[in-house]
């Protein structure tokens, strides 16, 4: 945990990104299985559940990053960006409304864009810079 608090943004990038991949590889292990095992379409529960490992670490990394960005807007970006991730998978699990998958990926490109983009451009150089 540690590791999160000293570089937040690289692991909100990595998080991010491992989800759009998880999300990516998700049809196609649901083809392999069901052609693989008779039929059957089960996929095991942990796959399934790994979304909401990666809002944790994306939470996690959100809240260490919008305490050291020196932008005011990069706060609400970052917030923004993980409640809409948050809302459309929430979304997925529950299917409340009929939404295309690529509005997960485009949240997750998103999100894990603005990671890296204030890792480069919004940190803080001294102590004084950072509105707390």
């Amino acid at each position: 945990m540690k590791s999160i608090s000293l570089k937040p943004d690289i692991f909100g990038a990595i998080a991010s990104s491992l989800c759009m991949v998880h999300c990516l590889a998700t049809p196609l292990l649901f083809i392999t299985h069901v052609y693989g095992s008779s039929g059957s379409e089960t996929v095991p529960f942990w796959w399934k559940d790994l979304d909401y490992l990666f809002l944790t670490v994306s939470f996690i990394a959100i809240y260490r990053s919008t305490q050291t960005t020196s932008k005011k807007f990069m706060k609400y970006a970052l917030w923004a960006g993980w409640a809409i991730l948050f809302s459309l998978i929430l979304n997925e699990k529950m299917k409340w409304l009929i939404i295309p998958g690529i509005f997960n990926y485009i949240a997750a490109i998103g999100l894990s864009t603005l990671h890296v983009y204030n890792l480069k451009y919004c940190q803080c150089k001294d102590e004084n810079c950072c509105a707390k």
